[in-house]
């Protein structure tokens, strides 16, 4: 009987593999690609999102300088918490990853104009796009910079999972946004964010999955 038991919960140690540098860097251009049309359509909904991405789309919306630039100067002071706390090769592949950003977001206008969607169903479907950009990134240790370092440093340390830490910053975000956007697409912009948040606290936890 014991011998049976410790057969079934017998488990194989698991090997892992890490990523090669091309994988890296194949996973960065499809994430950041993903999430830079993200970026588009909530530009052209008139919507927001949390985190980083939001501040700078917020200011963007305010002061009409480029998202990119926004976006890309304030990211800087957060390299310094992921040299110190997430290594170096987590900063590295970051700054690439928010460089790629920056410029797709530049990028995609060149080549498409979304008009005539509904500001909820764009909302949706950007957040769906965000949420699956940011696993891609996450899986191979690699991040936005700002608000997702921080999260991913915080689940790392205390064990809290990244989705519900980058859900209340996001929030939060939104809400400092009432007076820029009306009352309608801000209800439009926290859906978006919880569906964002709801895809990376399912799919992104330390305590289930090894890749």
């Amino acid at each position: 009987m014991s011998n049976t038991t410790s057969m079934v919960n017998y488990q194989p140690e698991v090997q892992l593999k890490p990523h090669s540098s091309v994988e890296d860097g194949l996973a960065m251009l499809i994430a950041t690609f993903m999430i830079s049309f993200a970026m588009l359509l909530m530009q052209s909904a008139g919507t927001l999102t949390g985190g980083t991405a939001g501040l700078a789309l917020l200011i963007h919306y305010v002061t009409g300088i480029k998202f990119g630039f926004i976006f890309f100067t304030l990211n800087l002071p957060f390299y310094y918490l992921a040299y110190k706390q997430l290594g170096l090769q987590m900063v590295i592949k970051t700054f690439i990853a928010v460089g790629l950003l920056s410029v797709l977001t530049e990028i995609h206008p060149l080549f498409i104009h979304v008009q005539g969607m509904s500001p909820l169903y764009m909302a949706i479907l950007a957040n769906i796009f965000m949420g699956l950009g940011f696993l891609i990134l996450f899986r191979h240790r690699s991040s936005l910079g700002g608000f997702n370092l921080l999260a991913l440093f915080i689940q790392k340390r205390y064990g809290i999972p990244a989705g519900k830490i980058q859900m209340g910053l996001d929030i939060c975000i939104l809400l400092a946004s009432l007076a820029y956007v009306n009352t309608k697409l801000l209800a439009v912009s926290i859906l978006g964010a919880v569906i964002l948040n709801m895809i990376l606290t399912l799919n992104h936890r330390s305590d289930r999955y090894v890749a």
